[in-house]
């Protein structure tokens, strides 16, 4: 079967770009639904399910096979489960501290997934490597807004500590999900790995919500603006996840994944523009610095 020619480079950063805005609007609308009452469960249930749907008929129109060795399965179930856990951490961050916030902590997984490697015997970061994260970790001090909270005299922000702990959770639980993914079944089809994943987030969701271990989980929107922002964020993740899949083999991602990078200045931009979500100067060019830091990182591993 012959592969089909890559997009030009600038169609294919156009079209990772607009998947970044894309996964960034699936928070601002979660933000919406979650301001409604909609139930974290709930929402990972929808999107999850719609998401699964679409992969489900990609993998069989491709005609992939779902054959697993024992132990393939047992590290799949695995990074199903981190998933999960995952996505709960990131919605959770969300609907406590405002979004932007919430992307850039959990976009510190790159970091974490490079000291997690040479942790487990991968090679060690170099000094230049070393250098660019703890640029990263100072643009992190001014985005978190660390030292005029320090020098305030208010008790500090339960609901802002919780989104903060909530985000780095999300990060340290991805990086150990790549790190699998890398390690231990990166010769899976990624349509197939993708799809079984999806089936233990969405079950994962199902027997939590069953079980009522979190109070709320499955909470259906209390007003119109809730369906409509569930709603979005099913359409928006469900579209991006599929566009990506489907357009992979021709968007040469090797090269362009930085591109998806720009999630968190989206998420800026929109959290701005939607919500009324102000960042400070100071927060603004620390997000900023960030986001460059991880570019600069991916650029220098691929």
């Amino acid at each position: 079967m012959q592969t089909a020619a890559p997009f030009p480079r600038h169609i294919a950063v156009l079209i990772l770009a607009t998947l970044a805005c894309s996964f960034a609007g699936n928070h601002i609308a979660a933000r919406i639904a979650f301001d409604h009452d909609t139930g974290l469960l709930l929402a990972m249930l929808c999107r999850a399910g719609v998401t699964l749907l679409a992969l489900g008929a990609l993998v069989f129109w491709r005609r992939e096979s779902l054959r697993l060795s024992g132990a393939t399965w047992r590290w799949q179930i695995l990074l199903g489960l981190l998933i999960a856990v995952q996505s709960f951490c990131i919605y959770s961050a969300v609907a406590r501290i405002p979004v932007a916030l919430a992307l850039l902590v959990v976009n510190l997984s790159p970091i974490m997934l490079a000291l997690l490697t040479w942790l487990l015997g991968g090679p060690r970061p170099t000094h230049q490597a070393l250098a660019i994260m703890g640029v990263i970790l100072f643009g992190l001090v001014l985005v978190l807004d660390v030292p005029a909270r320090l020098i305030s005299s208010e008790a500090p922000d339960g609901q802002w500590i919780a989104g903060i702990l909530f985000g780095l959770t999300a990060a340290a639980v991805f990086a150990i999900a790549l790190w699998i993914t890398e390690h231990k079944l990166s010769n899976m089809a990624g349509s197939v790995r993708s799809m079984l994943t999806l089936i233990v987030v969405f079950g994962t969701s199902a027997l939590l919500g069953a079980s009522d271990l979190i109070p709320g989980g499955l909470g259906l929107p209390s007003a119109r603006a809730g369906w409509i922002a569930l709603g979005c964020l099913v359409l928006l993740y469900g579209a991006a996840f599929s566009t990506l899949f489907i357009c992979m083999p021709r968007l040469n991602i090797a090269r362009n994944a930085p591109v998806m990078n720009v999630e968190p200045v989206a998420g800026m931009l929109l959290g701005w523009l939607v919500l009324g979500q102000l960042l400070g100067p100071w927060q603004v060019l620390g997000g900023l610095i960030v986001v460059s830091g991880i570019v600069l990182l991916a650029y220098r591993k691929h």
